[in-house]
């Protein structure tokens, strides 16, 4: 498979192209500076420079042209203030979900975040980020050109992985590591029957292929 992931950087997506490399799917990551590239090539990854702030729909679309599925992994970051909430966790989000429909893609893996709602209520930055977060799945969900699943994990984690997870609609609140949501993350894009799915993640008692195939079709 070829799997093309927007914000190809990120600390959740540079786990991913790891497990797909080795496994042996082709991925290509989406990134803003290219100085950045090479760090995706150690991930055995293909680097494409773009910045999704600033592209056009048929820039990105001809980005994802020939891919078998995307993702999107990309987040404004913890230091960013409201504005860039708007412009990535939700603008950017719509951006590569239109992409993908008009390039053909129908697998599309969007990660989103526990709690989010577009009729989340709060001025602070994490409520603004909420709402953008649950706005941009609200609107993948529209879309009748992909098969989406929506991912929310639970407070992220730099431990170890476990390779054990809690997959379900609802989980409770929890922490995750980033390794097993990328886990999750590569049994997700090969499972297309966990389509018109909304799950959430935490670390729990089951293991990630197996979590996998217990929602699938559900």
């Amino acid at each position: 498979m070829r799997i093309v992931i927007a914000g190809g950087h990120g600390q959740i997506a540079l786990r991913l192209e790891r497990l797909l490399a080795a496994r042996g799917d082709e991925a290509a990551g989406l990134i803003r500076k290219p100085e950045q590239a090479d760090d995706l090539r150690q991930a055995g990854a293909e680097p494409v420079v773009l910045d999704l702030e600033s592209a056009s729909v048929d820039e990105v679309a001809e980005r994802l042209r020939g891919a078998d599925a995307a993702v999107f992994a990309a987040g404004a970051g913890p230091g960013s203030g409201a504005a860039r909430k708007d412009t990535v966790d939700k603008a950017a989000a719509v951006l590569f979900a239109d992409a993908a429909v008009k390039a053909g893609v129908r697998r599309f893996v969007i990660v989103s975040s526990m709690g989010a709602d577009p009729r989340h209520q709060g001025d602070e930055i994490f409520d603004v980020y909420l709402r953008a977060k649950g706005e941009a799945d609200a609107y993948v969900r529209g879309l009748d050109g992909l098969d989406w699943t929506i991912l929310r994990p639970g407070r992220l984690t730099n431990d170890a992985s476990t390779g054990l997870v809690r997959l379900e609609a609802h989980t409770g609140r929890g922490p995750i590591p980033r390794d097993d949501v990328a886990a999750v993350l590569a049994e997700l894009v090969d499972t297309p029957a966990t389509a018109g799915l909304t799950l959430e993640l935490i670390s729990g008692p089951t293991p990630v292929s197996v979590a996998v195939r217990s929602v699938a079709g559900n």
